[in-house]
């Protein structure tokens, strides 16, 4: 399969490939290094994650705390099950390829493709949102686990300087550590529709790429929410 695909992919679509996985590595490494650094929407929610945390430890009563906490987890759960809906749909059409090609070569503005570079396409399509699947649930999984760190906290009277630090500590990282993977899971459904544009042309497929990512950055280092949540306002209270 690999061999047939070296010789039947035309290096256009190589090229986009290549860009895409390019583009989608290099902005995750940029942003793993750029939160610690500068201005965020991620550094800024986790720092409120923190201050969260320790108002958690101020309340006997952390009904509110569950809500919210529940909250962050039925969204999560939301994308993880459409991600499992998206794979099966498109295992189902590669299982019908061929009825896939034969309405595309009708549809005039969609480029014309092998069989073999059909399938790379759908298989790619169907990694992507695999890698989301895999890292929404793992956010669940950490989320669940917050949830029991949080009825473990002790209660106010019961701390010290140095205990609610570490509490505060545990409790925020945690919470910090779901909230990336979900994030990490959101950016696959960015990508994957990214890919989709594959299917135009292999050019649509490169420029596609840049504008998600365009789209991305812009959100997450230059928009509104990113500079209300780093105005510092961890020092309320």
């Amino acid at each position: 399969m690999l061999d047939l695909l070296r010789t039947t992919l035309p290096w256009q679509d190589g090229f986009a490939l290549a860009w895409f996985l390019a583009c989608w590595t290099g902005y995750t490494l940029y942003t793993n290094r750029a939160h610690q650094g500068c201005q965020s929407l991620i550094r800024g929610t986790d720092r409120m994650r923190m201050i969260w945390m320790e108002r958690l430890l101020e309340r006997e009563v952390r009904i509110m705390d569950a809500a919210l906490l529940g909250n962050l987890m039925h969204s999560v759960s939301f994308f993880a099950s459409t991600a499992i809906v998206i794979i099966g749909g498109l295992i189902a059409v590669l299982g019908a390829v061929d009825h896939a090609m034969q309405w595309v070569a009708n549809v005039g503005f969609l480029v014309v493709a092998s069989r073999e570079v059909w399938m790379l396409k759908l298989v790619a399509l169907i990694v992507v949102f695999i890698y989301a699947f895999f890292k929404l649930t793992w956010s669940i999984r950490q989320f669940n686990r917050c949830a029991i760190l949080m009825g473990a906290a002790p209660l106010p009277h019961q701390l010290d300087d140095s205990i609610r630090r570490a509490w505060v500590r545990r409790l925020g990282r945690l919470n910090a550590l779901a909230g990336d993977d979900f994030n990490r899971g959101l950016r696959a459904y960015y990508f994957g529709l990214a890919l989709l544009a594959w299917f135009v042309h292999p050019w649509a497929f490169a420029a596609t790429t840049v504008w998600v990512l365009a789209v991305l950055y812009r959100r997450e280092f230059a928009s509104e929410p990113a500079t209300l949540l780093s105005e510092g306002d961890e020092s309320i209270g």
